[in-house]
């Protein structure tokens, strides 16, 4: 199952990495990609529940805006 997360927020590749980090410690997350230049992230894994996608970026000081 693969997502893509809009996120808003994130102005360097310490912010980047800090949403990386967020989204690879929630359970079912195998790959985390995140790009600065489209503000986005692209997680790839099994069971990927949106609200918990969401809540562990909201954590990082960041905003999901959307995920498909």
């Amino acid at each position: 199952m693969d997502k893509t997360i809009n996120i808003e927020g994130m102005t360097c590749e310490h912010c980047a990495a800090h949403v990386k980090e967020a989204l690879e410690a929630l359970s079912g997350v195998e790959s985390v990609k995140v790009s600065l230049f489209k503000n986005s992230a692209k997680v790839n894994g099994d069971n990927l529940n949106d609200e918990q996608l969401k809540k562990a970026i909201e954590e990082a000081g960041y905003k999901a805006k959307s995920i498909k």
